[in-house]
């Protein structure tokens, strides 16, 4: 699914809508130990990829933009698009970044997103969002994601890829409960809210034909299946536990 239809108003008022979005942050730092370590290791390789500032960015499932907004301070010339399928996420996006990054509603999960963003993008990046997909759909997303990008283009993806050698103790401990409680309360307190009904309506129709697969290969087959999508170069540029940050040259 792509579509070019905006969403509607929700009437949050801008401080609202930036509570919403610390708030969001404040989740994701809890599902991605150290993700300012990322953020960071994610902007630096990808100006050494390029040779300078990327010129035009894509940040696939970039909920409220966080990290499309930090992207586009950092590189002030570059030409961010974020794209995502949640309404709800969308909207917050569209109240906090008017005017400096496009948002657009795209669903990974079929090749129609790559007409809809464009191509020759020098940098994409996608968050903590492939697990949603099924093996099938993810090798199919490489495939995409090679085609978005300029030749020499950097695609990161960042996501739970346990390491074959850390101790299965660590997937037992599942360190991520923490994170999924406070992520079930981020959404519960959003439902209470009047203004956001009509999307979150919207949301619980996308969700209910998109149900996380909670897909987490080993990094290593993340980098095969770069690889076999005609991704130059692709290896790991950043661990943490269980999550790590692919990069792969187009």
């Amino acid at each position: 699914m792509a579509t070019t239809t905006s969403a509607p108003d929700t009437a949050l008022d801008y401080t609202q809508t930036v509570r919403w979005r610390e708030t969001w942050s404040q989740v994701m730092e809890g599902f991605v130990p150290h993700l300012a370590s990322l953020e960071e290791t994610l902007c630096r390789v990808a100006e050494a990829v390029c040779g300078r500032a990327p010129g035009r960015v894509l940040d696939l499932g970039g909920g409220p933009g966080l990290l499309a907004e930090r992207m586009v301070r950092r590189w002030a010339d570059a030409e961010v698009t974020l794209m995502d399928i949640d309404p709800v996420l969308l909207a917050l996006a569209r109240g906090a970044l008017t005017g400096k990054v496009r948002v657009l509603e795209g669903d990974l999960s079929t090749p129609g997103w790559v007409d809809h963003a464009g191509g020759h993008y020098d940098l994409l990046t996608v968050v903590m969002t492939l697990h949603y997909l099924p093996p099938a759909q993810v090798r199919a997303f490489y495939d995409d994601a090679r085609r978005c990008l300029a030749p020499g283009g950097l695609l990161i993806v960042a996501d739970l890829m346990p390491d074959e050698g850390l101790p299965s103790l660590m997937g037992a401990l599942n360190p991520e409960a923490a994170a999924e409680f406070a992520w079930a309360q981020w959404w519960s307190d959003i439902a209470d809210l009047e203004a956001l009904r009509p999307l979150l309506a919207q949301r619980e129709a996308i969700f209910g034909s998109h149900l996380p697969v909670e897909f987490t290969a080993p990094a290593s087959w993340h980098t095969t299946a770069a690889r076999e999508a005609g991704f130059g170069q692709a290896g790991i540029l950043w661990r943490c536990g269980r999550h790590a940050a692919l990069a792969a040259v187009a």
